[in-house]
């Protein structure tokens, strides 16, 4: 088989070839799994894993990804090679950053990525990302004003070099963690991953007798990019323009996401042009963070089917003005990222449904909540951060699910586990009745989470919140879900400042369930009757 000539892989041999390389990343999202530290990581897998071809391009992620790492992996690659080029990089070289510009959107994600080498050319790199319990500064805050604040920042930076680690970035990023041995061993955890990525790719090569990946990697992105088109051609062409409101930290005047998807012959365009400015706070995206979630929910409507690789991308565009709070420039903040990213997949939504109104369930209760927290009990340091979340919108031919993260899929932290690892009591964790959006199908049901701080010390508690105004949308005549409520001692709190909590303190959050699609009136008996009977309506 040449390696050189993409239309001599048959599509037999490619299924096969894909399926393999899948497996690798696979098998490397489960070594970093099991060796990771952290409870953000082993816990929620907020990871992920993904193999790219020598230019730094997407070909093939671990089954279990988190979206705006996938989307933004890439970027990071990129970076990488213009910082350190290809041909001077050697077997055993492993580069890391956690720079929100090129990364991720924010500090806590440390990106690595290991360049693999076959018969002693370039082939094409193993890439991990993980998000790390701790990285400094004053996590989370909602009234951080720069990156600065924000903690530790590794430009891109070569952790290893020709196998030998560098000692003094080790040292570096321990003396500026809470919990140093938890953050040292996660990271050593991503570069397990990234050697077991890069021994099955040597080991995938080998066996089929191809001496590198171009031929796969162009043949498997080729036909993505084929299918992304002929999706996009059955949109009617137009422009499609929607403004969809947040809730600010600073002011009681919303942020503006104004969302523009232009459907043409060529491909598509989402354009945030018209969006609210940058903010001193910590809700700002970069870039490549709002384009991960625009991409991904175009993805999840248009081809579900097909498994995630550069191909998706080609034709599509996302643009967003330098210094609007969806393109924010440096040294903003930018620790909630997540925040506002995470709307970028319901704006894109509310703009499609415009053009598609059959294809796009209602709003969710997003975005994902964190509680981060940090502290010292009986004279140990602790920091960490888990999630919630509030119900998926409803689809258009099925009721949403309940509690489910979107458009984020990180996983649900067992309150047994977080009891164990931090000075917390659980009295609470149930679904809210009444809370999903009625309509001809339902949305998910929110949840609420009541927990006691059971600390020695103080504990510094933030939980960024969100939905407070503007409840998850209902679509085609299907009502609003739930907004969010923030308790502190059974008062009602702003969810938008860091907590100074102690020992007694009962912390509750109500999260938001999803819209409902399509008029209630028309809703099937039987599942009324359900409803009813669960105490659901």
């Amino acid at each position: 088989m040449s390696a050189t000539a993409p239309p001599a892989i048959d599509p037999i041999t490619l299924e096969v070839l894909w399926t393999r390389l899948i497996s690798v990343v696979d098998e490397a999202a489960l070594t970093l799994h099991r060796t990771s530290f952290s409870t953000v990581v082993r816990e929620s897998h907020d990871y992920t894993c993904m193999l790219l071809d020598g230019a730094g391009r997407a070909v093939a992620q671990a089954t279990r990804s988190v979206p705006s790492f996938t989307g933004t992996l890439p970027i990071s690659v990129k970076a990488f090679l213009d910082k350190y080029p290809a041909e001077s990089l050697r077997p055993g070289d492993a580069i890391i950053s956690n720079d929100p510009w090129i990364g991720t959107g924010h500090l806590p994600d440390l990106t690595a990525a290991m360049p693999i080498f076959a018969a002693g050319r370039l082939v094409g790199f193993a890439g991990a990302i993980a998000h790390m319990p701790d990285i400094g500064g004053r996590r989370r805050a909602p009234d951080n004003r720069d990156i600065y604040e924000e903690g530790l920042q590794v430009p891109i930076l070569k952790l290893y070099e020709a196998g030998r680690p560098n000692e003094t970035l080790f040292e570096v990023i321990r003396r500026n963690v809470r919990v140093p041995d938890e953050v040292e061993g996660d990271i050593h955890a991503m570069i397990g991953s990234c050697h077991k990525m890069r021994l099955g790719l040597v080991d995938l090569l080998a066996d089929y007798g191809l001496s590198g990946l171009e031929a796969v990697a162009e043949a498997i992105i080729d036909r993505t990019e084929r299918a992304m088109r002929r999706a996009i051609a059955a949109i009617p062409n137009g422009t499609y323009t929607v403004d969809t409101p947040i809730d600010s930290f600073d002011t009681k005047a919303p942020l503006l996401i104004r969302c523009s998807v232009v459907v043409g012959d060529d491909g598509l365009v989402v354009d945030f042009s018209g969006s609210s400015p940058q903010n001193p706070t910590p809700l700002n995206s970069v870039m490549g963070y709002t384009m991960a979630y625009s991409m991904y929910a175009l993805k999840c409507v248009l081809l579900p089917q097909v498994p995630n690789n550069e191909g998706i991308t080609r034709p599509i565009r996302i643009t967003a003005p330098e210094g609007c709070f969806l393109n924010a420039a440096y040294p903003a903040a930018v620790e909630a990222r997540a925040t506002v990213g995470h709307y970028c997949t319901s704006a894109v939504y509310n703009s499609l449904a415009v053009a598609i109104p059959e294809r796009i369930p209602a709003e969710s209760g997003i975005p994902l909540h964190g509680f981060a927290i940090r502290g010292r009990h009986d004279g140990r340091a602790y920091a960490g951060i888990f999630f919630v979340n509030g119900g998926l919108g409803a689809r258009p031919d099925d009721d949403g699910v309940s509690t489910t993260s979107f458009p984020t899929n990180v996983s649900n932290t067992p309150v047994e586990i977080l009891e164990r690892s931090f000075p917390l009591r659980f009295h609470d964790k149930s679904l809210i009745p009444g809370s999903a959006g009625r309509g001809l199908f339902r949305g998910g049901l929110g949840q609420r989470v009541t927990m006691e701080v059971v600390s020695s010390e103080p504990m510094t508690l933030v939980i960024l919140s969100q939905r407070l105004n503007f409840p998850p949308r209902g679509r085609q005549g299907g009502a609003d879900g739930s907004r969010e409520r923030v308790l502190l001692n059974g008062e009602p709190v702003e969810g938008g400042r860091p907590f100074s909590v102690v020992n007694g303190d009962v912390f509750t959050l109500e999260l938001p369930g999803g819209g409902g699609f399509g008029p209630g009136s028309e809703r099937d008996p039987a599942r009324k009757e359900s409803d009813v009977r669960d105490a659901l309506a």
